[in-house]
Order: structure tokens, then sequence, then C-alpha cells
């Protein structure tokens, strides 16, 4: 083997191991990391937005409260908590749902919904969610209550997407966003 054949072999080899282990990009780690604080941002304002319209529904008989609990004893954590925290349980996981699942699926799809910004996105996001919720935290409502409900449920919807949208709007105009 010739000299310069000992160098070719040297350069690849030094090309191959840097390529096995490349050094992380801070900057892209730094901006997802910002871009799910955001996501989780948006998330807990319309989550709470969400629940002042829910608690109006439920001043009007149109909505149960405990019908957070249901996520959590579908889980089990009633046996685990006792009933006296299952409701304050199945609020938790519905805020947490609230302030990373859908805000991450937002976050992915929401170029691709009709709106000229995402705040007018998140109406049709939280209408779509809304198809999910109105069936599944329905209790038996009958009547009056069955109409405040379904109206009232995609009232909170509507403000959930638009506010979440909303603030993606407003902190997403920062350089280097992923969002």
């Amino acid at each position: 083997m010739s000299q310069s054949d000992s160098g070719v072999e040297d350069a690849n080899m030094d090309t191959t191991l840097a390529n096995e282990h490349p050094e992380p990009n801070v900057d892209v780690l730094a901006g997802i990391l910002a871009d799910g604080l955001v996501g989780a941002l948006g998330g807990f304002v319309g989550t709470s937005l969400m629940t002042v319209v829910f608690l109006v529904g439920a001043s009007l008989g149109g909505f149960e409260m405990s019908s957070f609990g249901t996520t959590a004893e579908l889980i089990g954590l009633d046996a685990v908590l006792g009933p006296e925290m299952v409701l304050a349980a199945g609020y938790v996981i519905f805020l947490g749902g609230g302030m990373t699942t859908w805000p991450l699926l937002f976050a992915s799809i929401g170029r691709y919904l009709p709106g000229e910004d995402y705040a007018t996105a998140g109406l049709t996001y939280g209408f779509v969610l809304w198809t999910g919720f109105v069936l599944a935290f329905n209790v038996g409502y009958s009547g009056t209550a069955l109409a405040v409900y379904v109206v009232l449920s995609l009232v909170a919807h509507l403000v959930y997407g638009f506010s979440m949208g909303s603030v993606f709007d407003y902190l997403g105009d920062r350089p280097d966003t992923l969002v």
C-alpha cells in the first residue's frame, strides 16, 4: 500500500467516525424546547378558558363536572386515590391533555387547516376536537340540558382552539421558530 492510499483511508475513517456521533445542534434543541413551552402555554390558556365555559354550562344544568372523574376511573385511579379525589385527578388528566397532546397535534397540522393564522385555524381544530368530546362526555342529557350541553361544549372547544392558536400567533413570531 502506498503512502497516498494510507492517507485516503485515514481521511475516510475520520469522516466515518464523525458521522457516527454528530454533535447535537443546540440551536435546534433550544427551538424545540421553546416551541414545546409555547404549545404548553397555549394549551393551558385554552383549557383554562374552556373550563370557564364548562362552569357556565354546569350552572345552567348542561354539563356535569363529574364527567372529568370518568377519565380517572377508566385508568383505575379511583381505587388508588379514593372516590373523593377522582374528580380532581380526572381534571388534571384533562388539563394535561389540553397542554400536551392537543397542542402538539395542532403544532404539526395547524398550517394545513383553513385560516390565515393559527387563531382562525384553531377554530377548525376546536370543532374537530369537539366532535369526539360531545360524544365521549355525554352523560345522558336530554331536552334543554342536551341543547345547552351541545352548544356550550362547542363554544368551549372553539374558545380552546382560538385561544391556543392566538398564543401560537403571539409567541410564534420569534426567529428560528419551528411552529
